[in-house]
């Protein structure tokens, strides 16, 4: 059970949806967002992040990935895992991954409901009448 790092991630990423991250921030070279590339939502946020902001007594800086989930999926996952609930974004609908702290399999399965979360949606035709 090894954990990913940010260019594991990235790696992830690129070999299964085809798609490398973008920096959309201007000055600011550490927040990288992946998108999808039809729809170009993003399904992912990798961000600096101190521990201090989810509740631990360190400042120690770590990779955080933010992504969305559907919200029947919130809750089924916690600290021991390490997700969290958001930071920086809508707690109803995104959580926070703590890189350092999450096993490969909790970021890839996640990682996989966030990109299918924020997928286009197809429309459905209407059957034809003849």
């Amino acid at each position: 059970m090894r954990n990913m790092t940010k260019r594991s991630f990235f790696e992830y990423c690129l070999g299964t949806y085809g798609t490398v991250p973008d920096y959309p921030f201007d000055e600011e070279f550490e927040t990288a967002v992946l998108r999808h590339k039809d729809n170009r939502k993003w399904y992912a946020i990798v961000m600096k992040v101190s521990r201090r902001k989810f509740g631990w007594d360190s400042d120690e800086v770590i990779d955080v990935v933010n992504m969305k989930l559907p919200i029947e999926m919130h809750g089924s996952f916690g600290a021991g895992e390490g997700v969290y609930p958001t930071y920086h974004m809508n707690k109803l609908h995104w959580i926070s991954v703590l890189l350092p702290d999450a096993p490969d399999e909790v970021v890839a399965f996640l990682v996989n409901a966030s990109f299918e979360a924020t997928s286009a949606k197809r429309k459905k035709k209407k059957a034809d009448m003849f």
